[in-house]
């Protein structure tokens, strides 16, 4: 019934993967309804905005889902409700959404329209998004912006550079409108990361806790940007009132972003040094186990590595005091779905209280919850770059 609808619209305005990224850094639960030419609709069910079952006519989990993203023209509900099925599909969010519309870029997603049950036509809403490009690293967007943390606006033209590798600070923006272009510098020539649009964050949390940062990576505007600079000293106070795990949580998925975009620049200059990371050591947690843990390193050494065709790919290696395992209120493409863990002789853990981490991540601000979404979706999506520019290299 339409009164049980609690966001809808045309998929004109909003494409599968917006809506995908916009449920999930909401934290949503619930069923996502796509109408388009065809009878019935699809349906997308989520857990804490994280898909994990579909179904479009006999197809059920990723089969159904994927062809989802050709439904280009039609309209969209979402029902926020409590899913009545198991879940079946074990890849996280962004890394669905990447390659849904790698798929659809690539022709091997047939797209449907312009059918629309209401009665509207396709043609009333806004002109549809421009065809993705294959040459453009992935685009990560973010939700509505609050306002209230930002506390200056700076424009940049198309090219200006935003932030350069190597300089120091630690503000963080907001991307009111436009897009910014992620790169890191290698010897074999700069690697095009990432791209961040509307919603989306620049800047790293754990700087404003350690109180200097080194920026990683050049970012440059992607065509006409608008940022805003949020308050630092509002975001230091919500940080300082923080756990003890739940600053390390913060602190050890900043690493993880580092270490991933270090081993795809080593990748893109051809450099195979990080595969010798997991010599000698055994595997803790198998890709794709079910593990619903969440461990602090010790002592020793784990290190996080993606099965390919080819083997293992490191990705991360974590030491005393970082986080490895099951966090129950983010995806970032790596264990216990999509990574194993590797682990050395010597290692010791301690278990940490996940649900106390959940429950406290449930009370932060808005804006806060956003950027540590975002930065998951950096790790996933800068993980998926890894893996492709590590199969170009023929390093495996």
């Amino acid at each position: 019934m339409a009164s049980d609808v609690d966001f809808s619209g045309k998929l004109s305005f909003l494409n599968l993967g917006e809506l995908l990224q916009l449920l999930g850094s909401s934290s949503a639960t619930g069923t996502l309804r796509i109408f388009s030419s065809k009878p019935d609709p699809g349906l997308i069910m989520l857990d804490k905005g994280t898909p994990i079952n579909a179904a479009n006519g006999a197809l059920s989990g990723l089969d159904a889902l994927f062809p989802l993203f050709g439904w280009t023209e039609g309209r969209f509900e979402f029902t926020h409700e409590t899913p009545a099925c198991e879940r079946s599909i074990k890849k996280g969010r962004m890394e669905i959404i990447l390659d849904g519309l790698r798929l659809l870029d690539e022709g091997k997603i047939e797209k449907l329209g312009p059918a629309v049950p209401d009665g509207s036509s396709a043609a009333d809403g806004p002109t549809p998004p421009e065809p993705l490009r294959s040459d453009l690293p992935p685009l990560i967007k973010g939700p509505l912006v609050d306002y209230s943390y930002v506390i200056d606006e700076e424009g940049f033209y198309d090219g200006d550079e935003i932030v350069r590798e190597g300089s120091h600070g630690n503000w963080i923006w907001v991307i009111l409108e436009g897009a910014a272009e992620i790169a890191k510098s290698t010897p074999a020539g700069p690697l095009k990361l990432l791209r961040v649009g509307d919603g989306g964050f620049l800047g790293s949390l754990a700087s404003l806790m350690a109180g200097t940062n080194m920026r990683s990576s050049t970012v440059t505007a992607s065509g006409n940007t608008q940022l805003g600079m949020l308050d630092s000293q509002l975001l230091a106070g919500e940080l300082a009132n923080l756990s003890a795990d739940f600053k390390t949580l913060i602190r050890s998925l900043d690493k993880r972003l580092r270490c991933v975009t270090t081993v795809a620049a080593q990748a893109h200059a051809s450099d195979r040094s990080f595969m010798d990371s997991i010599a000698g050591k055994k595997i803790a947690i198998k890709e794709g186990q079910t593990e619903d843990r969440l461990f602090r390193v010790r002592e020793g050494q784990v290190v996080v590595a993606r099965q390919t065709p080819g083997g293992h790919v490191p990705l991360v290696s974590l030491e005393k005091g970082d986080f490895f395992g099951h966090i129950p209120f983010l995806t970032i493409g790596h264990e216990p779905y999509e990574a194993t863990v590797f682990s050395s002789a010597d290692l010791k853990l301690a278990a940490v209280d996940s649900k106390a981490i959940e429950v406290e991540h449930r009370r932060l601000s808005a804006t806060l919850r956003n950027i540590i979404e975002h930065l998951a979706a950096c790790i996933s999506a800068t993980t998926l770059v890894t893996i492709t520019r590590v199969g170009k290299a023929g390093i495996l």
